[in-house]
């Protein structure tokens, strides 16, 4: 614990909130993903938003789900947007959601978002053409390729190990050669001007320039829907005004803590990706407390 607790010292802190404030002062969270039969995943990384401090959490998801997603959870709201005959989100939903964005503080793109032929210019436009914050994740990164042009706007992208090696077209360095893992994140990161959130054991955080392993997190959490939890609350923090760099080091911290705490109420092979999301606010606490009095 004296490492975390060291470690936390150096992330920014989660300020107070005005008595004056109101849900607008908290950004909004605009996500966007889900497909049939993986409604789930853009349901955790919703909730996980709101419950990392967000004011407002919408999801725009494709038509057939809406009903679903909605079911999950009635704090966040939901758009319908085109889909496909197979329930995945349409080319067709292109500049809807592009249009639909320009409301948003910060954007989440690619949780159970699915894989198809038409999945791959959508994912790319709106990588290329929104202009807010933007956390890109598991079917997102898939839907890259390799890519090799720079972007223009604040990005995060959050591969875990077999992801990377999609976007890089190298094989991802194991967690024993520590020192190769994170000169592969940071060259990676320095190229496409992007944060990298390089997961794994310490998971890597980079910006090209700067670079963190995250010291909180166990094995439990290695279980379906994490990542998911992960990419909510970084765009979370993203829409309460921290900047990219601060929003990822944050996040993976509090993500790991949560997953803590969750092992150590239920043990390690009971964590799943709802008792994460239900352990945020003991880690958000645990933080402003113990993290807050060491700085």
């Amino acid at each position: 614990m004296h490492e975390i607790t060291r470690y936390a010292a150096s992330l920014p802190t989660i300020p107070d909130r005005s008595p004056n404030a109101h849900k607008g002062t908290f950004g909004t969270v605009f996500g966007v993903g889900g497909s049939r039969g993986m409604s789930g995943a853009v349901a955790l990384a919703g909730r996980s938003a709101l419950l990392g401090g967000a004011g407002l959490v919408r999801l725009a998801v494709p038509d057939p789900i809406l009903e679903t997603v909605a079911g999950f959870c009635p704090n966040y709201t939901t758009v319908p947007i085109s889909a496909d005959v197979q329930g995945r989100i349409s080319i067709n939903a292109t500049e809807t959601v592009i249009r639909q964005s320009e409301a948003a503080t910060a954007l989440f793109l690619g949780p159970g978002l699915g894989r198809s032929a038409g999945l791959d210019p959508f994912v790319r436009k709106i990588v290329k053409r929104v202009e807010r914050p933007l956390v890109v994740d598991a079917d997102a990164l898939n839907s890259l390729g390799s890519p090799t042009e720079p972007v223009e706007f604040p990005r995060i992208f959050t591969p875990h190990p077999g992801e990377f090696t999609r976007l890089t077209l190298q094989p991802t360095p194991d967690e024993e050669h520590a020192d190769e893992r994170i000169a592969a994140a940071v060259e990676f990161s320095k190229r496409l001007n992007v944060v990298l959130v390089l997961k794994g054991h310490a998971t890597i955080i980079t910006d090209g320039d700067r670079v963190s392993a995250n010291p909180t997190g166990n094995p439990g959490m290695a279980t379906g829907g994490s990542g998911d939890v992960l990419t909510g609350l970084i765009a979370s923090l993203l829409a309460q005004g921290f900047p990219a760099f601060d929003a990822a080091r944050l996040g993976v911290f509090l993500h790991g803590l949560a997953g803590d705490f969750a092992a150590k109420k239920l043990g390690q092979e009971s964590v799943v990706a709802t008792s994460i999301i239900d352990a945020i606010p003991e880690a958000i606490q645990w933080f402003r407390a113990v993290g807050r009095s060491s700085q």
